[in-house]
């Protein structure tokens, strides 16, 4: 009961591939674990704290004077001066700039998902040719048993005369070079397996599960194309930039406008000794009000035309973007075609392949002869059966291409 409800839910999360879960179960790890997306994350977390920076008043400045030769006036001698100032720019100014910097923020966000997509595509393409790994080795195998077999049978037909030495040189030549591929094989796994576990950012030896099959599925034209443009996070971060920008332009010209200061004076007065007066030895207080002029203005229509020259790179930037998703795409597309007609053909030439095996091997059990046909044909079925197992991996990872390039979402 348990398979049927892991193959129910791969197919609503996968269409017809058992082993989705597994490897959904994958990529949540990958997405909590891995440095390099935790590091864009933080990327985004930093862009955040950008807003409350440029969309604050600055700071006021307060100032001290003390006189060292006091200045007289009506009702006492000066000792003392306190000065504060707050500057306020242009009306709409601070809200120019933390709309800048939330787009951007915003921005890093997409980045973030583009990177976390990007890596559900690695570790896709690191877990499938574990997978194709696992059945090389049961076909080689599963190889030399059957050649282990035919050695018993050729050995046993020389004993009997029916057949030459020959014949058992041939297959015990075959045996030692499977064996020695299988071995080549399982040394193999080690370094697919910390490749693998290194995305997830686990230890290298931990175990991974691998599915015992894979199936594949007639996929329709235009397979997810509509979401290519619409859903693609590169995409929407350039959005965001260049609306960015815009506002970036609204804020350099805001900041081309005279800028407000208030502020107040405390003046410490001493008593006069010499004279009785109303108001003796009074403190002052002096409103201020101060404009900052911005004569020099190049620096401001430079700011102006940077950001429109940035609005300008990121629309070119996003045509570049959306030209190389469409030819990726149809690359990808055209493999995972390819590799279904492989497969297909793969198929037909394995059948072809064990019937004409089955005929060669009766015709040598009743005559001893075309022994040498036997071995030839159990090899090349071996090649087609390995191709086919290839096939298979590589068209699961087109798929997983495509699924990266439309952004899918698990």
């Amino acid at each position: 009961m348990n398979r049927y409800i892991a193959i129910i839910t791969a197919t609503l999360l996968f269409g017809n591939l058992s082993f989705a879960q597994t490897l959904d179960d994958y990529f949540k790890i990958a997405a909590e674990n891995n440095p390099g997306l935790q590091a864009v994350y933080k990327e985004y977390e930093a862009a955040l704290q950008k807003v409350p920076q440029v969309s604050t008043l600055p700071d006021p400045t307060f100032s001290f004077g003390y006189f060292i030769s006091p200045s007289e006036t009506r009702v006492g001698p000066q000792q003392a001066k306190f000065s504060l100032t707050q500057m306020f720019p242009w009306f709409g100014t601070l809200k120019a700039q933390g709309n800048v910097a939330a787009l951007m923020a915003e921005a890093k966000f997409q980045s973030f998902i583009d990177a976390r997509n990007r890596l559900y595509l690695q570790v896709a393409s690191a877990y499938y040719p574990l997978y194709e790994l696992n059945d090389w080795i049961r076909i080689e195998m599963e190889n030399i048993s059957i050649l282990e077999s035919y050695k018993t049978i050729a050995t046993q037909k020389f004993k009997n005369g029916t057949g030459t030495m020959v014949d058992v040189l041939r297959v015990d030549i075959m045996l030692k070079d499977a064996r020695t591929n299988l071995d080549i094989l399982r040394d193999k796994e080690k370094p697919l397996l910390t490749t693998f576990n290194k995305l997830l950012n686990r230890p290298e030896n931990e175990t991974v599960q691998i599915s015992d099959s894979l199936k594949t599925e007639i996929l329709a034209d235009n397979f997810r194309k509509d979401s290519l443009i619409a859903a693609n996070p590169k995409l929407k971060a350039l959005d965001l930039k260049l609306q960015a920008n815009k506002a970036a332009e609204i804020v350099a010209q805001k900041q081309g406008m005279p800028k407000l200061g208030l502020g107040l004076d405390y003046v410490l007065v001493g008593e006069r000794t010499d004279v009785s007066i109303s108001d003796n030895g009074k403190d002052l207080f002096m409103p201020m009000v101060s404009i900052g002029i911005p004569i020099f203005r190049k620096k401001y229509a430079a700011s102006v035309k940077e950001a429109q020259l940035m609005q300008e790179s990121y629309t070119l930037q996003k045509k570049e973007v959306t030209n190389t998703l469409l030819s990726e795409y149809e690359m990808v597309w055209f493999q995972v075609q390819q590799q279904l007609q492989l497969i297909s053909l793969y198929e037909q030439q394995i059948q072809t392949s064990q019937q004409s095996l089955n005929l060669l091997f009766t015709l040598y059990g009743n005559s001893g002869k075309e022994f040498e046909e036997v071995l030839r044909m159990q090899q090349q079925l071996l090649k087609y059966q390995k191709m086919s197992a290839t096939a298979l991996v590589q068209y699961h990872i087109a798929v997983a291409k495509i699924n990266y390039l439309t952004s899918k979402s698990y």
